[in-house]
C-alpha cells in the first residue's frame, strides 16, 4: 500500500518517545511543567485516577485553579471561535424527539418539529443519523428516499437549516457487490437533493487492529470516496476510540501469522496515509479522540520495547487540516470508573478544553462541529434532549478565542 501525499499536510513531526527527552514531550504538549511531572510520576506508580493525558495542552484543565469555570467554555470578548454558520448538531442527539408519536406529545415530535425547534435554538446545521421518523409525523415513518428526501429539504430550507452530513449507508461488501453499489448511489442522490457537501457513517472504517486489514480498508473507501466524488459529494468516517489505538504492524507473529507489536504509528493515522485526500475525508469525534488519548498512551515496539506517545488529537486534526471538514463535539467529566476517563455531559459542562482545541485546529471558517451527546434523550424526562441541544449551542457559541 503506498501512501498518498496530502498537500494540505504539514510536517507531523516526530515521537518523542523516539526522539528526545520528557521535556520535549512536555513542550509539544504546552503542559506546565509541574502538571506534566505530576502526571508521569502518577502514570509511573500505576496510579492513574483521572484522565491526565489531557487535550494536549491538558485533556481536562486543572478544575482547583479554575473553579469549572474556564474548560474551554469561556465568555471573552475575543473572536468567536465557532462561526454562527457552522454551529450544528447531530439528529442522534436528539433521536427520541424525532421518533416521538406526535399524536401522544405535545413534545416537538418528528422531523419538522425537531428542525424548527433547533432551529429556534439557533442551530444553523444539521447531521442526519438515517431518515426515520414516527410512523404518525408528516411524511411518515421513513423519508429514505428522493420523495422524502424533496420534504425534508423543504423543511430545512423552511428553517433555514443546512443539512452537512449523515451518518448512513456505507456498503459492506467489498468488492462490492451490484446491489451495495446501487444502495450506496441512491443515498449519494438523497445527500444531493438535501443539500449536502459531505456523507459518511458513524463506524470505523474497519475494527481491526492490523495493518493488512486497514489496507483493505484504505482501497475500499478510496473506490467508494471516487464514487462519490463523481457526485460532488466528499465521503467521511467518523472514529470511536479504538481507531486511535496503535496499529499492529510487525515484530513476532502469532500463531496465525499476524503482528503483536506496533510501530506506534495510530490506526487511523495510518487510514490518512494510505487513503486518496482528494476522495476520502474524516470526521473526529473529539470526545472518543479524547478516550483514546488517555487510553493509548504506551506501545509495544518492534524491538520489544515499551514506548510512551501520548495523542495529540487537536495537533492530527492541525497537520491534516482539510481532511477533517466535520467534527463531532461532546463534552465529558472525569470518570475514574468506566474504563474511558470520561462520562458524556452536554457540552460545555465538562472539562474537555475545546477553546484550546479550536484555536490550535483554526480554520474556524472549514470546519462543522455538530453537538452530540449520546445521553441526552430520556426515559423519564421526555423533553430533556432537546432542552439539552439548547445548553450545548449557547455554549458553543459563546466559545472566544483568549485575546
Amino acid at each position: 500500500m503506498s501512501p498518498f501525499t496530502d498537500p494540505s499536510r504539514t510536517d507531523a513531526g516526530t515521537d518523542p518517545a523516539l526522539d528526545g527527552p520528557d521535556e520535549s514531550l512536555r513542550r509539544s504538549l504546552g503542559v506546565g511543567r509541574r502538571r506534566f511531572l505530576s502526571t508521569c510520576t502518577a502514570v509511573a506508580a500505576g496510579a492513574v485516577a483521572a484522565p491526565v493525558f489531557g487535550a494536549a495542552p491538558a485533556l481536562a484543565q486543572d478544575r482547583g485553579r479554575d473553579h469549572g469555570h474556564d474548560h474551554g467554555h469561556g465568555h471573552d470578548r475575543g473572536q468567536v471561535l465557532v462561526p454562527a454558520d457552522k454551529r450544528g448538531i447531530i439528529l442522534y442527539t436528539v433521536r427520541d424527539a424525532t421518533a416521538r408519536d406526535p399524536l401522544a406529545s405535545d413534545l416537538p415530535s418528528g422531523f419538522r418539529e425537531v428542525f424548527k425547534q433547533l432551529a429556534r435554538h439557533g442551530y444553523r446545521q444539521v447531521e442526519f443519523a438515517g431518515y426515520s421518523q414516527h410512523a404518525n409525523a408528516p411524511g411518515g415513518a421513513s423519508l429514505e428516499s428522493v420523495q422524502g428526501a424533496k420534504l425534508l429539504r423543504s423543511w430545512l430550507d423552511d428553517y433555514g437549516l443546512r443539512a452537512q452530513g449523515n451518518h448512513g449507508f456505507i456498503p459492506s461488501s467489498w468488492p462490492l457487490t451490484a446491489e451495495d453499489k446501487e444502495t450506496f448511489k441512491k443515498h449519494l442522490e438523497i445527500a444531493n437533493i438535501l443539500g449536502m457537501d459531505h456523507m459518511g457513517t458513524g463506524g470505523d472504517p474497519t475494527g481491526s487492529s492490523y495493518r493488512a486489514d486497514w489496507d483493505v480498508a484504505a482501497d475500499k473507501w478510496n473506490a467508494l470516496g471516487q464514487i462519490a466524488r463523481r457526485e460532488g459529494i466528499k465521503l467521511y468516517t467518523h472514529n470511536h476510540d479504538g481507531a486511535y489505538g496503535f496499529l499492529l504492524d510487525g515484530g513476532p507473529l502469532d500463531d496465525q501469522g499476524r503482528p503483536t507489536r506496533s510501530s506506534g504509528i495510530r490506526k487511523l493515522e495510518y487510514f490518512l496515509k494510505v487513503t486518496d485526500p482528494k476522495v476520502v475525508w474524516l470526521e473526529m469525534d473529539i470526545f472518543w479522540a479524547h478516550v483514546a488519548q488517555y487510553k493509548f498512551h504506551t506501545y509495544t515496539a518492534h524491538d520489544g520495547s515499551t514506548r510512551k506517545k501520548v495523542f495529540d488529537p487537536a495537533g492530527l486534526v492541525a497537520r491534516n487540516n482539510k481532511r477533517y471538514p466535520l467534527f463531532h463535539a461532546k463534552d465529558g467529566v472525569v470518570s475514574t470508573t468506566n474504563g474511558m476517563g470520561y462520562d458524556m455531559v452536554p457540552f460545555g459542562t465538562g472539562v474537555i478544553d475545546y477553546r484550546t482545541f479550536f484555536s490550535r485546529v483554526g480554520e474556524r471558517n472549514y470546519h462543522n462541529p455538530m453537538i452530540e451527546d449520546d445521553n441526552s434523550p430520556s426515559a423519564t424526562d421526555p423533553a430533556q434532549s432537546l432542552r439539552e441541544a439548547k445548553i450545548s449551542y449557547d455554549n458553543l457559541a459563546a466559545l472566544r478565542k483568549r485575546c
